[in-house]
């Protein structure tokens, strides 16, 4: 197969929305543990405490989607280069690399939704609990 600057360059736009939802997932985590700790600081509840662990995993692995979010699309931008510069085994390889930085963002992305039901399930048990 040939690699035209046209293929690297459809990348562009999904990144940057992948990018732009994990920003506000990071965004929206990060409201959610400061209004946790301000309860738990008043409450010491269990629950909260539970919470408070599984948002320390799920920023970690934000953090790490980010980063291969972004890496994904540093290497669009370098197999551009490449290719402009007539290097095409280069680009592929570079380009491998950067389809190989968007599958780990993506799993991870998995694993973390995953972590986001785990944590609603465990307030959802919480309210439960109280309400018998």
């Amino acid at each position: 197969m040939t690699l035209t600057m046209s293929i690297p360059a459809l990348l562009f736009p999904a990144i940057s929305l992948t990018m732009l939802a994990y920003n506000a997932r990071y965004l929206a985590i990060a409201a959610l543990i400061r209004q946790l700790h301000k309860e738990y600081v008043s409450s010491l509840s269990k629950t909260i405490g539970i919470q408070i662990k599984q948002l320390r995993k799920r920023l970690y692995l934000i953090r790490n989607m980010q980063a291969a979010a972004i890496l994904s699309f540093l290497g669009a931008v370098i197999t551009m280069s490449l290719l402009y510069l007539d290097n095409n085994n280069g680009a592929n390889f570079v380009f491998g690399g950067s389809l190989i930085a968007l599958m780990i963002s993506l799993i991870l992305s998995l694993i973390e939704v995953q972590l986001s039901t785990k944590s609603l399930s465990i307030q959802l048990n919480s309210l439960e609990k109280s309400s018998i």
